[in-house]
């Protein structure tokens, strides 16, 4: 038997049955190192016939100061913690990926959690990932991607913002905010460590497997370093080095920032008019714009043939000739569902899954192979005749992108296609967009349905077809917001189940 050897209950005197995982006070403890097991057997070997040894000896970081961080107290937190890894500052002028684990997250939260990143570093200055619960109970890491080419060297703020959302539960925030430092190109690596090791705290160095880690810094400063060796690993740690050049054989840095929470509303803010699909219907458009700008809040959106009954796509394409819209003809030649369009680590990108096939810039990109939009990419739908339905890339916002037609259809419609509740921040950080597209309102999605945002003030109004948009920068005279995405068609989904399928053709009846 041995005594409890839980970090955080360093004065627990309760004893641990051999094999337990926990002491009698309901105390987790550590799983034996293979050094500790052999050091176990020796002694088990060199005592009395008949002694017989537990085969976990009391863990040494118990014995450890405090103040500083390991591994099994970090683990069993009860703080939610942010571990993040992976920064290699070799990589400085090119791309970078560091992994960020969930520690310390309470039970009472969403079996999927949503972390939102903000930064300069990042393309389009945003990203969306997915936090997930094993069945273990532990979270299963997420990568995030950034890149420095280009950029001036110095500290770098990164925002997180990590969400629990979940109809059984109350929703709940968490953020934190650190700094990445972005190296000169001609830094070495020795200065580059020696400055993060002064500036952040939770720096761990292990040793491991006949390994050595070696640390020198100067003291004085506040620090909270984990030193660690084990399997005829040495670390050495040394807090006044003499002038001079200090050699460090790690070359990734990792530490632990603390998630703080933030209060949440009890009952969620909910729009006054719910909806993921809509559109601005102006009845009396001037030379140059849309009849309809159809909106769309969607993590994919799927672009295919219009269908009164049942359609498979979310923006409904027609082919417009000389004499208007033709639902017949050459629509026929497209897809059920002929394209996806979905945000990317680099923006957004378009997915060819038709049969006909579409034209980016004049070249077939493949079936099944994303490409990143870009700025006036021309899309082409089909590629086994041309003018079917021809689009334009005519801006990438932080939080979506703005499709025109360059076709016959130019002057009936034109497509925002949101990413769902995703608010691009304020002031918004400018984004690429064409001349008749940087006229358009700003728009967003949030709590449920569609926002105008101005980017004068600031001031956010939720859209519905009751508030009058005449007042609203950037919105032209006799508009109204429709409901629907397509108000001037009656579409029949009979699997209606949401706000978007909301016309059931088991729910028709006639006089």
């Amino acid at each position: 038997m041995k005594k409890c050897s839980n970090a955080q209950h360093p004065h627990c005197t309760y004893w641990v049955m051999p094999g337990a995982q926990a002491c009698e006070g309901g105390h987790a403890q550590a799983e034996p190192s293979s050094y500790d097991l052999l050091s176990a057997v020796r002694r088990t070997r060199s005592g009395a016939p008949g002694t017989v040894l537990d085969a976990a000896p009391a863990d040494t970081a118990a014995h450890a100061p405090s103040t500083y961080a390991r591994p099994l107290q970090r683990a069993q937190s009860e703080r939610p913690q942010l571990h993040i890894s992976g920064f290699d500052p070799r990589a400085a002028g090119g791309r970078q990926t560091l992994k960020m684990e969930l520690r310390g997250m309470p039970d009472a939260c969403a079996p999927q959690l949503t972390l939102q990143v903000q930064s300069d570093l990042i393309p389009n200055g945003a990203a969306r990932q997915q936090f997930v619960r094993a069945t273990s109970g532990e979270w299963r890491p997420v990568f995030v991607e950034f890149s420095s080419r280009g950029k001036e060297h110095g500290q770098y703020q990164i925002s997180i913002e990590l969400l629990s959302q979940h109809a059984a539960l109350a929703s709940r925030k968490w953020v934190c905010t650190f700094v990445i430092l972005v190296p000169r190109l001609d830094a070495t690596l020795t200065e580059i460590h020696r400055i993060f090791l002064s500036t952040h705290k939770n720096v761990r160095v292990m040793a491991d497997d006949a390994s050595i880690a070696r640390v020198s810094a100067q003291g004085g400063e506040s620090l909270d370093i984990d030193v660690t060796a084990r399997n005829a690993g040495i670390a050495h740690l040394d807090l006044n080095a003499p002038a001079g050049k200090v050699d460090m054989g790690f070359t990734t840095i990792a530490w632990d920032e603390d998630l703080i929470e933030i209060d949440m509303p009890v009952a969620a803010a909910m729009h006054p008019h719910p909806s993921r699909a809509a559109c601005l219907v102006n009845a009396a458009p001037e030379a140059g714009a849309q009849r309809q700008i159809r909106l769309f809040a969607m993590e994919e959106c799927v672009l295919g043939r219009f269908e009164l009954v049942d359609p498979e796509s979310d923006v409904l394409l027609t082919h417009y000739s000389a004499d208007g819209q033709d639902t017949n003809g050459l629509t026929r030649r497209l897809s059920g569902r002929h394209a996806v369009i979905r945000r990317s680590g680099q923006g957004f990108e378009i997915e060819d899954v038709s049969r006909y096939g579409l034209l980016l810039d004049g070249v077939w990109p493949g079936k099944h192979k994303p490409t990143a939009l870009r700025l006036g990419m021309r899309i082409e739908l089909s590629a086994s005749i041309k003018g079917i339905v021809v689009l334009s890339v005519s801006a990438i916002m932080p939080h979506g992108v703005i499709l025109h037609r360059i076709d016959q259809g130019a002057n009936a419609e034109c497509f925002y296609l949101l990413m769902p509740e995703t608010h691009p921040g304020y002031p918004l950080k400018s984004f690429a967009a064409a001349p008749h597209a940087a006229a358009l309102p700003l728009l967003l999605h949030r709590d449920g349905g569609f926002w105008h945002l101005d980017q004068l003030t600031g001031k956010e109004t939720a859209l519905s077809p009751t508030v009058p948009l005449d007042k609203l920068s950037r919105v032209p005279r006799h508009n109204r917001f429709a409901s629907d995405p397509y108000p001037e068609h009656w579409i029949i989904r009979t699997g209606a189940n949401d706000l978007y399928s909301t016309v059931a053709a088991n729910a028709m009846s006639t006089a």
